[in-house]
This record gives structure tokens, C-alpha cells and sequence, in this order.
């Protein structure tokens, strides 16, 4: 740390050394763009009045900025600094307080501070700020509007708030407000935040509505769309706003409460917003994350010291890449896209503020008690080499996995894996990869012979590593029109992956959201893996090994799928098929059958059979994409009758029946009849109750009879039909004029055809019939 002031070149420095150096810490302090401007603000207890203090750096005499209030006036709410379009880099500062009053100020040299104006931000007398922000030359607050009459449905008070936005314009003829745009009304309390091109909504804490803790919202104004983002669930949902109706929160939320109930509310001990537009979030676990504008969420980095206590302060801001985090007088500098730890500095004082740094990006610049330090980092020459983080990663992911199959409660570090010596498998893979990643840039350095010996068998798994390294840089630094190639080839090797690693719940949301994101190249990375061809026959077959049909056919437990809208990879893959290629889906489900076939009995419970059949599976598939469009029978037939399975086909049987497509009926009839004796009679006792009814069959009967099961009697035929035949109102008359009854005529040669051939029983007593001595002799007797 290397100290650039020591206050005394601020104007009034003696006192805001003072300041500083009070038990009563500023409870906030903010510096100006250019870095020139101190502002603190002073929450202190009675007798001293709470008051908000500027000073100014290298500054000559002039007016200062010192406001106070006196409780129960409305407290301040935002000090915000806006650019002022008359002189290029010029600013002012908006002073909002509670009740809508606010104030610019603008600061001139040799002058001082000059209030240029105040102004009315909100319309209605009775509403309350509570959170602002600026958002170009907009400002956004959250304001209560209190209901007019006393109000005894709680449920109805807590969506007393509105999101608004209004124009701030700074001209030469003093400063204007623009009318009032209604983001967003009947809402809960939010604490806005705003990065350059989006507002991000975050749920205050003391809003008491659950669901409503459960999620983000996210405004892009350009587009007049908000997100709905549940990050840690993996839930995102966006709707543009067509009017100003549609900008009711209870409206924005149609279609979602039901699967925002199940989530867990948001875990936030701190928000701010990253220079890059990101939204910071540390947990109060120490973990800190950032949600990108389109609201996905990624995890950076993990704070030591365990839970965070409620009133701990944690200061955030961001350099660059680097991301800056100041927790219990403790700097950490942290990579933020790797999310790796660079330097970690203990500090000997606790209450540290960031200011701006003019001027130097490669520094940090902190407030203490004592004066402004500024912290240096620069960047390591060798950063472009991935081996630093890559053996870090090794590290993490080893704890994850010893830590997952350990019996102690004692949590596992990188720091024991390191030095305790008792796993040595990270450390060897550790060593591998720093030898032959730095083979391209030195000579290669000796290695140990056990070592050597593995590198040999890991070199293919390294190239690949490579290579997909090599295209992720491609993906981030190629144009526009290429990134969709790079982007198949990415998913190709991703999804190869993850087929050749364990099929945990991480993996299974990770491809949940690969085929949502990339569904064509998904689909095509699908039939890569699988080795889907058509052979010279038209026959779909597929030449995966049986690990990759072990993942695919893998079915988790029904708790960790379901509320989030996971759903498992046979069924990605269903409806991948479904989208891209319908025709070939029945024959899918064929193959997956046949290899569970050969890899698990019919009855394990073990297989995915055991469970739920496939082919009921792939049907729930199509059902769900029914709801969203035109019903597709054909499809559902084919999966039934791909199945084979009794109880499909004749479901297939009777959906034909309805369809009144008889021709297949009768198709359909003669190809699964031989399948089994029991389906055989299933399938001729429904035709024979239908063919009682109509007369749709008669052109098949030739094809019909052959059918007939040899257990059936006459009597067991006539029975069936007589119970069959349809209801009349009229007396039955042995001549019909309507010609659609069932005539003897008709049956005479399926009873002729029974009666001659010989049923199941005389076949079994045909022997004793036919012997030439009836009864038979009696066996001799033994004396």
C-alpha cells in the first residue's frame, strides 16, 4: 500500500479527518466522477444532526455543501452524479430526498457549490422514495404510495409501491424534469440499481411477502422488456411490455407464481453493480456471485470467515476484470472471470471506502481514517497461460469430490489437499498438467517416471482439453458471423463431455440448458454421440457404446427434477427428435429398447424399465408438445406400437378404432396377433365387440377369421356378440330395413371354421379317444 494523501490537501481536511475518525462511522461515501469530491454522509445520533458533507481536493476558497434535517423532516435518500451535456465532462450532483424534493447542485472553481435548482420528482403529495438510481440521463426510484383509506387486507398493502423513471435534463436555461414514466406499479418495495443499459430490481428485506423474495427483476428500457430471473433455481423468464397496462406487477408475473412458490428465497447480504454492467451479490454465506443483464447467474468467488453477520459491512467495486472486495479490514483481489484469488492484503485498520482513482485503472484507492492509500496490482506477465487456474480448478474440484464421500464434518481446503499428502491424485494431475502445458513455451522439464507414465495414458484427454480451450478464446474473440460455427462445435464437445462423466443433478441442469440455449446444435451433437445413421435399408441404428446409452437412459430422482424444469436426457433427446427429426423418434425408442433389453431383465427394477417404460416416456414428451400446438396422433401411434408391449398395442388398437381407419385396424391386428396367444385373443375380442356394432369391418372379414384363437367355442362367440350388439329402441324384427345388423350370414363362416377345427381339449384327450382298448387294461399286480 502506498499512501497518495493524507487529507491535508482537501479543503476542510482537519475536519473530515475528524469525521473519519469518530466512533459513528459515515454510514456512506461517495466520490465524484472526476475523483476531486468527497461526499460523506453522516447518520449520527442525537444531539448531532444527521447531515450529508462535501469536500473538495486541491481546491480553492468557495462555497461548500453541508446539508442537514431534523427528524421527522424526510431523510435523504440517493446522492447521484449526473453528466451534464453543456460542457463535455462536466457533472452535477442530484440530492433526492424522501419525499421527492430534489436538488442540483453544480460545482464551479473559485466559486464553490451552487444549487442550480430544485425540483419535484414525484407527483402525488403523499409518496415516499425509497431507493434511487441513475440510469443515463434518467433517474429510477422506487416510491411508496400509501393507500388513501386504512387498509385491513395486509396482502393488498404490500404491492403499494411503483417503479418510475423520469428525464433530468441539464441545459444552459437550468435544469427540467420529464414526465413521469411508470415502470412498474403495483409492486413490492425494491432497491433499484442501475448499470448502463439496464435497472436491476432487488427485493428489499424488509418486504414480508415471501414470494416476492424469490427473485430478480430486470428492466431493459430500450427494449420495454423486463426478465424475471431466479438465478440460484436456473429459472428465467422475459416479457416485453406492449403497453402501459401490461406493466402491473401482478400481470408481469402471470403464468410464473406457480413455479416461483417452489423456489428458495434469495440469499443477499450485499448488491452493487460492476463496472462491466453485471449485478454483484455476496450471500450471506460469503459466497459471491454476479447475474449478467439476460439473468444468468455465475459464481465467482467464496469469502473466508464463514456466515456473514447482519451489520458486517462488504465493499465492492470492480477494475477492469479485477474485482476488489473489502470484508473485516481484509482487500481481496479477484480475477473475475476465472474467479481466481490474486493477492489477499490484511489491513490494520476495519473501515475502508473505495473512491475513484482518475486516471489509473490499474490501482485501487482506498478512504481510511488516516488518509487515501493506493493499492497497485499489475498483471502477471505469464496471464495468458491457463496453468494457474487450470491447477486451481484441479484443486477445487478434488475438494468437492473428497468432501462429497467424506464421514468427517471438517471441511476440506486447497490449502490441506496441498500440504497434507493424503490424496495424492490432485497433486500428481497437477504436476502432469503444469509439465505439459508448459512444453510449447520452455523445454520440457524432467518428470517422474510414474508421472511419465500417466501423461502418456492422459495425453489424449489434454489435447482435447486443449482444443476446447483453444475454441472457447475462438468463441470469444471471433465476429459475429462465425460465432453460431464455433458455438456447434463448442455444444459437439460439450455434451461429448458430459456423456463421459457421472449424471449428477449439475450435469443434468447444465444440459437442460445447452439444448434450451443451442437446441439445433444440441440436436446435432445428440446424433454425433449416438452415431445416428440410416442404413441401406432406410433402418435408423446407432453404434454408441453402452456407457453413453447407460447416461442416456438415466432417470434421477423425481426430487431433484420437476420444480426447476429439469427434465432427464432421454427426454431432451425425444424432444430434440421431436423438433428436428419426428420420423425417426419411434425408432429411437425401438433401439433404446432393444440395448435395455439386452442390458437389464424385463422385470429389473434396476433399468429404466423397472420404472417407467420408454415408451410412456417419450409419450409424455409429445403430450407436452401437443399443449402448445396441433395434436399429433400419427406420432402417438407410432410410439405405442414401437413399444410392443400388450397393453400399448392395444391402446394403439382402440385410438385406430376411434380414428375409424380400419384398413390399419385390420393391419395393425394381423402383425401383433402373433406376438403372444393372450394379445392374439385381446385383439380378436375387440374386433368381434366392434364388428356387433357397425358394419366399418365387413370388407375384412376374410382377413379376420384366420384370427380367431382355437380356445373360443361357438357358444363363446355368440356370447361376445349378444353382448355387444347395440341397444334399439323399437322391437327387434327378424328383418332390419336399416342393413347395419349383424346377420348369422355373416358369422356362418367363423362358426363353420371353429366348429371344424378341434379345440385345445380334444387335442389333449385325442390319444386316450383313439386307443383300441377303452377302458385301458389294468397293470399286473406285484405278489
Amino acid at each position: 500500500l502506498r499512501q497518495v494523501s493524507d487529507l491535508s490537501d482537501f479543503s476542510r481536511g482537519h475536519w473530515l479527518r475528524e469525521l473519519l475518525c469518530r466512533r459513528e462511522e459515515p454510514s456512506h461515501v461517495q466520490s465524484s466522477p472526476d475523483g476531486q469530491h468527497l461526499l460523506l454522509l453522516q447518520n449520527s445520533r442525537p444531539p448531532t444532526l444527521p447531515r450529508v458533507v462535501a469536500f473538495q481536493r486541491h481546491s480553492i476558497a468557495g462555497a461548500d455543501l453541508e446539508r442537514t434535517w431534523q427528524p421527522p423532516q424526510p431523510a435523504l435518500v440517493g446522492l447521484l452524479f449526473l453528466q451534464s451535456p453543456v460542457v463535455l465532462g462536466s457533472w452535477v450532483l442530484a440530492v433526492v430526498w424522501e419525499h421527492g424534493r430534489t436538488e442540483v447542485w453544480h460545482f464551479v472553481v473559485a466559486v464553490g457549490w451552487q444549487l442550480l435548482q430544485t425540483l419535484e420528482l414525484c407527483q402525488g403529495a403523499r409518496a415516499r422514495v425509497v431507493s434511487v438510481c441513475s440510469q443515463g440521463a434518467s433517474l429510477v426510484w422506487c416510491e411508496e404510495r400509501p393507500p388513501l383509506g386504512a387498509h385491513s387486507d395486509m396482502s393488498k398493502c404490500a404491492f403499494r409501491f411503483c417503479v418510475c423513471a423520469r428525464a433530468l435534463e441539464v441545459g444552459e436555461q437550468g435544469v427540467r424534469l420529464g414526465a413521469v414514466r411508470i415502470v412498474l406499479h403495483n409492486s413490492p418495495e425494491y432497491q433499484v440499481l442501475a448499470s448502463p443499459q439496464h435497472v436491476f430490481l432487488v427485493p428489499a428485506a424488509a418486504s414480508g411477502f415471501a414470494t416476492t423474495s424469490k427473485f430478480l427483476l430486470i428492466w431493459h428500457p430500450e427494449k420495454a422488456k423486463f426478465t424475471i430471473t431466479a438465478p440460484s433455481a436456473g429459472f428465467i423468464h422475459s416479457k416485453v411490455l406492449r403497453s402501459s397496462s401490461e406493466s402491473d406487477f401482478r400481470k408481469l408475473l402471470l403464468g410464473s407464481v406457480g413455479l416461483l412458490s417452489g423456489f428458495a428465497p434469495l440469499d443477499i447480504h450485499t448488491s452493487t453493480v460492476s463496472n462491466s454492467g453485471g449485478l454483484l451479490l455476496v450471500s450471506t454465506k460469503g459466497s459471491v456471485s454476479v447475474v449478467e443483464p439476460d439473468g444468468t447467474q455465475r459464481h465467482i468467488f467464496d469469502l473466508e470467515g464463514g456466515p456473514l453477520a447482519q451489520g458486517s459491512p462488504v465493499r465492492l467495486k470492480t477494475f477492469g476484470s479485477i474485482l476488489a472486495c473489502v470484508l473485516g479490514g481484509v482487500v481481496y483481489l479477484v480475477n473475475q472471470n476465472s474467479g481466481r484469488l490474486i493477492e489477499k492484503e490484511v489491513l490494520s485498520m476495519k473501515e475502508v471506502h473505495f473512491v475513484e482513482s482518475q486516471g489509473e485503472e490499474d490501482s485501487i484507492q482506498l478512504l481510511t481514517q488516516t488518509g487515501i492509500y493506493s493499492f497497485s496490482f499489475s498483471k502477471p506477465e505469464d496471464s495468458s497461460r491457463p496453468e494457474p487456474c487450470l491447477v486451481e480448478m484441479v484443486f477445487e474440484e478434488a475438494c468437492r469430490y473428497y468432501q462429497r464421500r467424506s464421514l468427517s464434518s471438517s471441511k476440506l481446503t486447497v490449502e490441506k489437499l496441498k500440504k497434507g499428502g493424503t490424496f495424492q491424485a490432485p497433486v500428481v494431475l497437477a504436476a502432469i498438467l503444469q509439465h505439459s502445458l508448459h512444453q510449447k513455451q520452455k523445454p520440457a522439464q524432467s518428470l517422474q517416471d510414474t508421472y511419465a507414465r500417466l501423461l502418456s495414458t492422459l495425453s489424449l484427454e489434454l489435447q482435447s482439453y486443449m482444443s476446447l480451450e483453444l475454441l472457447k478464446t475462438c468463441v470469444v474473440c471471433a465476429p459475429e458471423s462465425e460465432v453460431e460455427s464455433y458455438c456447434k462445435e463448442l455444444v459437439e464437445q460439450e455434451i461429448s463431455r458430459i456423456l463421459q462423466s457421472d449424471m449428477d443433478k449439475d450435469n443434468l441442469a447444465y444440459l437442460n440448458s445447452v439444448f434450451a440455449s443451442f437446441p439445433k446444435a444440441a440436436w446435432k451433437a445428440t446424433r454425433s454421440c449416438l452415431q445416428l445413421q440410416q442404413n441401406g435399408d432406410g433402418l435408423l441404428v446407432a453404434r454408441a457404446t453402452p456407457e453413453v446409452w447407460k447416461k442416456v437412459l438415466c432417470q434421477p430422482q423425481l426430487e431433484e427434477v420437476g420444480q426447476n424444469g429439469m427434465v432427464p436426457l432421454f427426454e431432451l433427446i425425444c424432444a430434440s427428435f421431436l423438433r428436428f427429426k419426428p420420423k425417426w423418434l419411434p425408432s429411437f425408442v425401438e433401439l433404446t429398447q432393444q440395448y435395455v433389453s439386452n442390458s437389464w431383465s424385463y422385470s429389473s427394477k434396476e433399468g429404466p424399465e423397472g420404472r417407467v417404460p420408454l415408451y410412456k416416456r417419450a409419450l409424455g414428451v409429445l403430450a407436452r408438445k401437443n399443449k402448445h400446438g396441433e395434436v399429433d396422433d400419427e406420432m402417438e401411434l407410432e410410439l405405442l406400437l414401437c413399444s410392443k408391449r400388450p397393453k400399448a398395442v392395444l391402446q394403439a388398437l382402440h385410438l385406430l378404432i376411434r380414428m375409424k381407419q380400419w384398413q390399419r385396424v385390420v393391419e395393425v391386428a394381423e402383425k401383433f396377433s402373433k406376438l403372444s396367444p393372450l394379445l392374439n385373443k385381446e385383439i380378436f375380442t375387440t374386433l368381434l365387440a366392434e364388428l356387433a356394432q357397425h358394419r366399418e369391418l365387413d370388407p375384412y372379414l376374410d382377413r379376420l377369421w384366420p384370427l380367431c384363437p382355437t380356445e373360443l367355442t361357438t357358444s363363446d362367440i355368440l356370447t361376445m356378440v349378444l353382448q355387444h350388439l347395440p341397444h334399439s329402441q323399437e322391437d327387434p324384427v327378424p328383418f332390419s330395413s336399416e342393413g347395419n345388423q349383424l346377420t348369422v350370414g355373416l358369422l356362418k363362416p367363423l362358426l363353420q371354421r371353429v366348429v371344424q377345427c378341434p379345440s385345445v381339449q380334444e387335442e389333449m384327450y385325442s390319444d386316450a379317444l383313439q386307443s383300441t382298448t377303452f377302458p385301458p387294461p389294468t397293470p399286473p399286480r406285484e405278489h
